[in-house]
């Protein structure tokens, strides 16, 4: 926002003007809130890409571009909701979420998390044969028998 604009009096001092003076023109400041951004839905863009196929189809000219004037839109819009929906047909047309992708998906993450604790589980299964193998040995060698197993190892 600008400055207000002050004015110095012949005698060298500074006027107390206020905000709403006007400005180096002569013309009261004005400001002008920004509009808000536009969305369109996935019908909408259907709809006005259909349109603007009609538009080239009827070979008049002006009339794609009078369509555009009229629905506020760039061509870029329209090129990419033309890419969109040749590519992943009224589907691609819908809104995408905003920000970044997802590394992974759900299953992908519960898929890894699954992964994780079974090769923990492994390594402690691995520690634990390892002290049973030792046992068994110490037996051996300090002549004490084992304990009667049910089978199970």
């Amino acid at each position: 926002m600008p400055k207000p604009f002050r004015k110095s009096g012949p005698d060298g001092s500074l006027g107390s003007e206020s905000a709403a003076s006007p400005g180096l023109s002569g013309a009261a400041l004005e400001t002008v809130a920004k509009r808000p951004r536009r969305h369109f839905s996935a019908a909408d863009k259907l709809r006005i890409v259909k349109e603007a196929d009609r538009c080239v189809a009827s070979g008049k000219r002006g009339e794609l571009e009078a369509l555009m004037r009229r629905e506020g839109l760039y061509s870029s819009h329209l090129s990419n909701w033309r890419t969109s929906l040749g590519a992943h047909g009224a589907a691609g047309l819908t809104a995408k979420k905003a920000g970044r992708k997802p590394k992974f998906t759900e299953a992908e993450r519960l898929n890894i998390q699954l992964t994780k604790r079974n090769a923990e589980l492994e390594r402690k299964l691995h520690i634990a044969n390892v002290l049973i193998a030792l046992q068994k040995k110490a037996h051996e060698i300090l002549g004490l028998a084992l304990p009667e197993s049910d089978g199970e190892t």
